[in-house]
């Protein structure tokens, strides 16, 4: 049995959110794994600049409500349970609802 320690819960960057944003990390893949599992809170209003992934991202939300915008397309509305999938180079955004948290 393996037991790690996370590390303590941290602000999100200004330079990649706009608003309170709260980051738990959980996991992090062994390379060549890009693996990187995080609890992102997002206050309610917050959200993540523009950006992309290598490999793309999944986002599960668990709590809240919360939007999603692909450049060019039209704002989605999530709530849990939805699962988002980006693909690789895929610019979006993604935060809370102006007036509920999302996780």
């Amino acid at each position: 049995m393996e037991i790690s320690r996370n590390a303590a819960t941290a602000k999100g960057p200004a330079e990649t959110f706009a608003g309170e944003v709260w980051v738990d990390p959980i996991t992090r893949g062994l390379p060549p794994s890009q693996l990187n599992v995080a609890v992102v809170r997002f206050a309610p209003g917050a959200r993540s600049a523009w950006h992309s992934h290598d490999g793309g991202q999944t986002l599960y939300v668990t709590e809240g409500h919360g939007l999603v915008q692909v450049r060019g397309q039209q704002i989605a509305e999530l709530s849990p349970g939805d699962v988002v999938y980006a693909p690789d180079g895929e610019e979006h955004w993604h935060g809370a609802t102006p007036d509920r948290f999302m996780t």
